[in-house]
């Protein structure tokens, strides 16, 4: 059983309020994400084709993600990675190539559909925190007051 009391005669002791708030915290992110998976949805992506689709624009390098990359970023197999991009690709969101400097490497880029159908999603993700962002704050100095007690 784990231990709920005074946090201050054994820190290893978590107190009601520390659930409490780690509760609230999973809850607000759940919800967000429930909204975010929702907009994804609604346009015929998964929520994992959606954060693909969001790490490759995301993506910093010079040239277009690489297939491994994506697959880190997602933290999903290799193999998983390519029969992502196959059917993002075959609704005409990325498209590959192969790396010109690697030829071992695939890279993944955006197409113009998949552009739009990102910044949409985004878009309404970005107003969605916006609004929830004062909770956010709101639960985070909770946590942060309860692991400085």
């Amino acid at each position: 059983m784990i231990p709920v009391g005074d946090r201050a005669a054994d820190p290893g002791v978590l107190t009601l309020a520390d659930y409490e708030a780690l509760a609230s915290f999973r809850y607000a992110v759940r919800r967000y994400l429930a909204f975010a998976e929702a907009g994804a949805r609604s346009v015929g992506l998964t929520s994992q084709q959606h954060q693909a689709l969001l790490a490759i624009k995301a993506h910093p390098a010079p040239k277009p993600m690489s297939i491994g990359d994506l697959a880190a970023q997602l933290l999903i197999k290799h193999h998983s990675t390519v029969e992502l991009i196959g059917r993002l690709e075959k609704a005409g969101y990325t498209q590959r190539a192969v790396d010109d400097d690697d030829r071992r490497k695939v890279l993944v880029s955006l197409t113009d559909h998949g552009e739009a159908v990102l910044a949409a999603l985004s878009a309404n993700n970005l107003n969605e925190l916006r609004v929830i962002a004062p909770a956010f704050s709101g639960l985070l100095g909770q946590l942060e007051k309860l692991s400085g007690d």
